[in-house]
This record gives C-alpha cells, structure tokens and sequence, in this order.
C-alpha cells in the first residue's frame, strides 16, 4: 500500500516536472541538455561483458569512491564502469576525471518504470550505492533482475532512522533487499540491524580515503605562483550567509595582516553572482577563478566558480574553515583540507560529520568557531605537516579493506 502511494507521488511530480526543469535550468541547477537521463532517456550505449554500477547523491559521495572506482577502472576483467549521480555539479567534477572505461548518467526518478527500463538497458553485475542512497523502486528491480546489491560506506543518522521506522514494514522490506552492507561508523551498524539489514560489516568511513591525483597546466602555475606573495584564507564548502562569514573575518585578519588574500569556494557556484553583490557591499576587492587573473595585487577576496579545482587551493591552505556548518547543515567533509596539513574550522553543525570531526580534534587539526572574531583569531598561516601521514596510513588501510570486501562480489560471486 505504501510503496503504491509513493508511485503515485512520483507520477504527480512526473507531470509537474516539465516547470520544475525549467525552473532548475534557469537557476543552472540542471544540465539544460542532459536532463532528459533523469526521465530514462538513455544517452549512452552499454557495450559487451561484465558492468559494475557505482551511484552516489552528489560530489561528497562520488569523490570518495573515486580512489574504489580507478581501480576497477584498471581491471581488465571489467568491461564498463557505470556512475550515476543526481546533481549538476558531480556531473562537471567526473568531466575533469580521466576514465579508461568509466561513464556518467543521470540517476533516475525513482519511478518503477523508469527502474524498471534502466536496468535493461545498462545489466549492471553488481550494484554498489553509496551512504545515505535508499531507493525504493529501483532496490526492488534490482532484486528481481538478481543483481548483487551493496550499500557501501553506509550512513543512517537518528534522523533518517527515525522517519524509516515511522513505516516500520514497509522500511524493513526495502532494507532487507540489501545484500551486504559497510557501514562508516558504530551508530549506522546498530540503524542497519534494526531496520532489517542482514549482512553488516564495518571497514572504516571510505573519505579517509586519498585520491593523489591533481593535475594542473601553466595558467595554474601563474595564479599560484601569485598566491606565494601573501598570506591565504579559505573558506571552502560553503553556503548562503557563509561567504559573509568569511569576508567579515577577511576585514578583521586584515587589520593585522596587509598581504592577506581570502578565498571563497562555494559549494554551488550558481550563487557565485549573489555572492559578489554580497560582499561588494562590504567595501572588498573580488577577483573570480573564472576571469583567469593572475595579478592579485589589491584583492582582498578570490572566488572559484569553477568546478572541480578545490584540491588544487587545498595544496597551497594553512587554514581552511569548513561550509554547512555555521548554518544548520551537518557540515562538509574536511579529510580533504586535512590531508595537505590544512588547520580545520568549522561551525556548530557538523553532524554528519561527527566521527571525522572526533578523529580532527583527537590529532589537534580542527577547532569550532561561532563568528567571524573566534574565526580570525583561530587562523594559522602555518601548515600543520607532522599528523598527515596518520591519516594517510588510516586511508590506504581502508582502501585496501573496501577492495578485499568488494573483490569477493565483483569477481567471486558472479
């Protein structure tokens, strides 16, 4: 009864969707000609042999699994990657990732007869979904097709848990057609048990994970050579009222540090123009990536609003303050700063980031801050080298944990 009326949902959302789209296109939340994916309009052609099938919600997801995904991507017993993702702006990062035999496409509206046509289309060998990705339609398509189904680094929060188990029989059907599932922490292990998950296993949160690869050009090397100059700030991830945040703290820092360039790399770079009416107002100088300036002479903030580069500003932070979390959004991941000896700062709402954020504090990497003045005083221009390798050794061990535990679907059990 339950699952009938979620499809009839989605079928009144379906006939809305043509204002929906446009509405998206013209916020540039939408890929205005691949759209269509979403609607099981098929751009790309399958090929012959053995199909792995990754999906993740948006770049968090998609960019852990990268290191998972490049390696199979080598293996010649597989024929085809598959990545499906939901959002624009995953969709640009894997543009920018070189691939041997891995392919994008939109995810689905999980409607059953769009399951229903995606799954004969692409014959996936084994269906891997990535933290929080629980979808009704499609999981029990896939498990008439017989496809091996593994929820891999799992994430269920109180929150989640409680509103599953509001429809406790409907939530433990869907639940239970998982194969085998690797939860990232304690609290998702005991979730997955109650809500009728029978294979669970923990092999550690696949973020600690590092993928090494940044590639970079001569443009690159002008505006970083540039940024050697002066002293570097760089609020990363963040959301509406978060870039204020950052220049506030900018206008404080630079009463003390006249060579101080703050950089901003907004989670959505479709706010990009709102976030320069924004900080105009506060009297600042701003230079975007997209302009290509490489003098920054009299710049007091610098705003990427291009995709897929975040790693590259990473390389050059001493400190980075952490998006989604001085607004009530549960945080950003910030094993990536970390890694290149970044200090860590972040607001009071970082739930879903609970476990990393005790594993930071642990080493002395991150602190939280409240406003602007706790922000600027907490900024170091220093980076912090000696704990990395921790993490580093952490990543490569899980790495090798997730590949031993997915071998024995991918090449053993099909």
């Amino acid at each position: 009864m339950i699952f009938f009326i979620y499809q009839f949902l989605l079928s009144i959302i379906i006939l809305f969707s043509p204002f929906i789209i446009i509405f998206r296109i013209l916020k540039n939340k939408e890929d205005k000609f691949r759209f269509k994916e979403k609607f099981c309009f098929i751009s790309k052609k399958r090929g012959p042999g053995k199909l792995i099938w990754f999906h993740g919600s948006s770049v968090g997801e998609i960019l852990s699994a990268i290191p998972i995904i490049r390696k199979y991507d080598n293996d010649k017993s597989i024929n085809k990657i598959l990545i499906t993702s939901s959002t624009l702006s995953s969709s640009k990062i894997l543009e920018k990732i070189k691939f041997k035999k891995t392919i994008h496409q939109f995810y689905p509206i999980d409607y059953i007869l769009f399951s229903k046509k995606f799954l004969e289309h692409w014959k996936p060998n084994v269906a891997i979904f990535l933290e929080s990705e629980i979808w009704p339609s499609m999981f029990k398509s896939i498990k008439k097709k017989g496809v091996h189904l593994i929820l891999l680094n799992a994430r269920i929060t109180k929150k989640s848990f409680n509103r599953w188990s509001k429809l406790k029989k409907f939530s433990y059907s869907i639940f239970g057609l998982i194969d085998k599932a690797y939860s990232q922490n304690s609290e998702t292990y005991h979730y997955l048990k109650r809500l009728n998950v029978k294979n669970i296993k923990s092999i550690g949160n696949i973020k600690f994970i590092d993928d090494y690869n940044i590639k970079s050009d001569k443009s690159d090397r002008k505006l970083f050579s540039q940024f050697k100059k002066y002293k570097i700030f760089i609020a990363a991830s963040t959301h509406e009222t978060e870039e204020l945040f950052a220049a506030k703290t900018h206008i404080l820092l630079k009463k003390k540090n006249k060579n101080i360039i703050t950089i901003i790399i907004p989670r959505h770079i479709n706010r990009v123009k709102q976030i320069i009416t924004e900080i105009s107002k506060l009297g600042l100088n701003i230079a975007t990536r997209s302009s290509k300036k490489s003098k920054l002479k009299n710049i007091d903030i610098f705003v990427v609003d291009t995709f897929g580069e975040t790693k590259k500003f990473y390389k050059i932070a001493t400190t980075v303050f952490l998006g989604k979390s001085i607004i009530k959004g549960g945080g950003q991941n910030p094993l990536e700063p970390a890694r290149f000896g970044a200090k860590i700062l972040h607001g009071p709402g970082v739930d879903n980031f609970k476990d990393v954020y005790k594993y930071l504090s642990k080493l002395k990497i991150s602190s939280e801050v409240k406003s602007p003045q706790t922000c600027a005083n907490s900024i170091v221009f220093k980076k912090k080298m000696k704990k990395v390798h921790k993490m580093k050794y952490l990543g490569s061990t899980i790495l090798k944990k997730t590949l031993n535990e997915l071998d024995k679907s991918i090449h053993n059990e099909i």
